[in-house]
């Protein structure tokens, strides 16, 4: 049980935390603005910034006072004795599935044992050999020119196991990779140590709203926004204009400093991980 005035902090404490990021990009996208590195977390990821902004405890959790009654204007909410809960019976069969796969892969990928080699090389195969009209980010510059950019993906081992990276290799560069993730082979090839797969909490966290408190989207966004500056600082962009200096992975001491950083990140993921398995679990006891 929540009073009101508890709830309601907490409730403040979230937003404002989440408009560090929801509120620049509201106000770029309405000058028509872009940014290369930050909006990939709202235009990649499909949790709208209003939702983001959006405070919720979670099941179990009952929420007093008057002003509770207004989560009854969202899906998936319920009177209570006392105030106003999340509502269980809206946790279906579907969803159910959902949370189901969800936690299957989370368990495998935290099973195995982190690598930290692939150094970013992801986002040089999505350049390989590609005219620069046709790069994602055209309007940014590559740090080493195309030439020097496809110079380092002939030069250097690719071994990226993340699906959702692959696909958007080069055709020409496909065939370099070590390794040829599928999306069935997913559960197969995640490991913690890859940049995507802890970004990828975020998405995890967010599919189970709102059977899931906001703090933990909350915590999972926050790892993916800083996990985001690093992808794009290791790439072959040139952000430095930006404000992101290069991690130079083309050199031995900046394919040393990005797995320093890799290593951190799946540190801090590692906890996060295993909170959604928690939670994953609980709710699957609600269909039993």
């Amino acid at each position: 049980m929540l009073d009101e005035e508890s709830w309601r902090a907490r409730e403040r404490a979230h937003a404002e935390r989440m408009r560090r990021w929801t509120l620049p990009y509201q106000q770029r996208r309405s000058r028509g603005e872009k940014h290369p590195v930050l909006d990939f977390l709202f235009q990649y990821y499909s949790f709208r910034p209003s939702h983001l902004q959006r405070w919720g405890p979670g099941p179990g959790v009952v929420l007093g006072g008057p002003g509770a009654r207004k989560f009854l204007d969202r899906p998936g909410y319920r009177e209570a004795d006392g105030g106003v809960v999340v509502d269980e019976s809206a946790f279906t069969d579907k969803r159910a599935r959902t949370v189901s796969s969800i936690l299957s892969l989370l368990e495998a990928t935290a099973s195995r044992r982190p690598r930290l080699s692939c150094f970013g090389l992801h986002e040089w195969a999505m350049v390989y050999r590609r005219p620069v009209a046709a790069i994602r980010h055209a309007q940014l510059p590559l740090r080493l020119g195309p030439t020097g950019t496809d110079a380092v993906v002939e030069s250097l081992d690719i071994r990226c196991g993340h699906y959702d990276a692959f696909r958007f290799f080069t055709d020409a560069a496909r065939p370099r990779n070590r390794l040829q993730p599928t999306r069935a082979t997913q559960p197969e090839l995640e490991q913690p140590g890859c940049l995507h797969a802890n970004m990828d909490l975020y998405r995890a966290a967010y599919k189970l709203d709102p059977f899931v408190p906001a703090e933990l989207v909350g915590d999972c966004f926050e790892l993916a926004a800083d996990i985001r500056e690093l992808d794009m600082r290791a790439s072959p962009y040139d952000l430095a204009a930006l404000g992101y200096p290069p991690v130079a992975i083309e050199t031995a001491h900046g394919r040393a400093e990005y797995a320093r950083a890799q290593a951190e990140f799946t540190r801090r993921a590692a906890p996060l991980r295993a909170r959604l398995i928690s939670h994953c679990r609980l709710l699957l006891t609600l269909r039993k």
